[in-house]
């Protein structure tokens, strides 16, 4: 998890990061679920993390030393976030039989703290989403965040659906440079905010089978979360239909989901906005009467 510095909190900072996101929303979008959660000493205290038990999340939290600190600062061209602390690597640990049984698992990183090891600790026969763009930031303390590009891991080499925004991406990358570093069968949603987006299914001849999403209206407030919430909830509705096996991808229904769920994330602030599944559906009833 992370701390991002919020001078309007009394503590001075707020809780996020994609493993406090993803786990709520596919709490609130009713499946059962749990989250090791990496934490300093002050994080583990974060009253944030309450939000997860009251939704049903198995929270355990791993000991780290330190945790990534953020500062993030809103403007007219996009976020502009500077690195406070990086953090520490989040560790393999020994996890319950009943965590090892389930069929899904999200891996969504804030930098790279999930390293190779961990591809091998999820059961082979499980479905796993990734949030690509934690593998793709470079922090160092004291500076903005810089980027990656995308390669080829293990992690990567392993799941069956990856999430990126544009933003994440050096400007001008297309998919089929993204299709180039990916194993056939790997579903990719490429996010752009207000615009959109874009599924497309890696092959060895490019990306193929592309399915485009329109955004649905929302009061932009506060970005954060809103890439996770959206991965976790495309995620959900694509398991709670297609359980039997990944052949089939998520479908443009999936997509129009997970996007409702993102636009609402971004008219709050912090993990409270994370919305549950009866908000989703009555944001979708509204917007299909407007269209």
């Amino acid at each position: 998890m992370t701390r991002d510095i919020d001078p309007g909190d009394v503590r001075g900072w707020r809780a996020g990061g994609g493993v406090t996101y993803a786990s709520l929303t596919s709490a609130r979008l009713g499946l059962r679920s749990a989250a090791l959660i990496g934490a300093d000493p002050t994080g583990a205290e974060a009253r944030e993390l309450d939000l997860l038990r009251v939704a049903g999340v198995d929270v355990r939290i791993v000991p780290i030393g330190q945790g990534p600190v953020f500062d993030n600062l809103e403007t007219e061209h996009g976020r502009v976030q500077t690195c406070v602390e990086p953090g520490e690597a989040l560790p393999v640990v020994e996890l319950p039989a009943s965590w090892l049984a389930a069929r899904a698992w999200m891996v969504v990183p804030i930098a790279a703290e999930t390293g190779p090891e961990w591809a091998a600790a999820i059961p082979r026969n499980a479905r796993l989403a990734l949030g690509w763009q934690g593998l793709l930031r470079e922090l160092v303390a004291d500076q903005r965040t810089g980027r990656k590009p995308p390669s080829r891991g293990p992690l990567v080499e392993r799941a069956d659906l990856i999430g990126v925004s544009q933003a994440d991406l050096d400007p001008g990358t297309t998919v089929a440079e993204l299709n180039a570093v990916l194993r056939t069968g790997t579903r990719v949603v490429l996010t752009d905010g207000p615009a959109g987006g874009v599924l497309f299914e890696a092959t060895a001849g490019g990306p193929a089978n592309e399915v485009f999403y329109d955004a649905v209206p929302s009061t932009h407030v506060d970005p954060t979360g809103a890439g996770d919430v959206f991965l976790a909830a495309l995620f959900a509705s694509w398991f709670r239909h297609d359980q039997g096996a990944a052949e089939s991808g998520p479908t443009r229904d999936d997509l129009r989901f997970a996007a409702a769920a993102g636009g609402l994330v971004v008219e709050g602030i912090g993990l409270p906005a994370v919305p549950d599944r009866a908000a989703v559906l009555a944001r979708l009833a509204r917007s299909s009467e407007k269209e």
